[in-house]
């Protein structure tokens, strides 16, 4: 079993490029080392919006003891220090794949 959050961003005007390369750099590897997977991460240059899910391997409980753990890591800590705030707003919740099988 997979639980997958899908998090959905508007981003603040003139910020979509610096926001894509700071998430390259740091959502990867941060997220990995937290024990998540990135199953996609896509952007809309032209509407600033910035689409991405974030998966763990287990229940939705899982998900959420992992979440409570990474919000205040150190490494989040250092991946966010001292950057702007990018995302205007964001709608973040758990998916359920109805995926025919």
């Amino acid at each position: 079993m997979k639980t997958i959050q899908l998090r959905r961003y508007q981003l603040v005007d003139g910020t979509y490029d610096a926001f894509v390369a700071w998430w390259q750099e740091w959502m990867p590897r941060v997220r990995a080392e937290a024990g998540f997977g990135i199953e996609f991460a896509y952007g809309l240059p032209e509407t600033n919006e910035f689409v991405w899910a974030v998966s763990v391997d287990g229940d939705r409980a899982e998900f959420e003891a992992r979440e409570a753990a990474y919000l205040p890591s150190a490494a989040r800590a250092a991946a966010f220090e001292g950057q702007p705030q990018r995302v205007a707003s964001s709608v973040i919740r758990i998916v359920e794949d109805v995926t025919a099988s």
